[in-house]
């Protein structure tokens, strides 16, 4: 019997690097996905329902990019502990009624032996930001 050595923090930095460069791509939803493992799970956010593999993970991530007229994640902080890591982020938007929005979260990320993300737990309140999308325009 063999052992799956684990991955190195060098692939887990650079599918993390990956996974925010495409929060601030054209094609956001497609390239996020195209770092997670089929069979991904994510709570985002956490206390939310989970999103099971890509389909559902696409659905999300075209949701949350149709309420801005812009809007990317950068990295702060990342600490790697053997196959899984911590990111602090700030996220940036502006709301299709011009608002400016700024907010923060916490991602807890496990990867698979294939240097995927496995599951994500992210830390983040999605309400503060709806309700500031949400002022001074027709969204109901």
């Amino acid at each position: 019997m063999s052992e799956v050595a684990p991955l190195s923090p060098e692939i887990i930095q650079t599918v993390i690097t990956q996974y925010f460069a495409a929060t601030r791509s054209a094609n956001k939803a497609d390239e996020m996905v195209a770092c997670f493992a089929k069979d991904t799970v994510s709570y985002d956010p956490v206390g939310t329902p989970a999103k099971q593999g890509h389909a559902q993970l696409h659905a999300f991530f075209q949701q949350i990019a149709a309420l801005f007229v812009k809007v990317e994640l950068c990295e702060e902080f990342i600490t790697i502990n053997g196959d899984e890591a911590a990111v602090k982020w700030t996220g940036r938007g502006i709301g299709h009624n011009g608002r400016a929005v700024t907010f923060e979260g916490i991602d807890l990320f496990e990867f698979n032996n294939e240097g995927k993300i496995q599951s994500l737990k992210a830390y983040w309140n999605p309400a503060v930001i709806l309700a500031e999308l949400q002022e001074g325009s027709d969204i109901s």
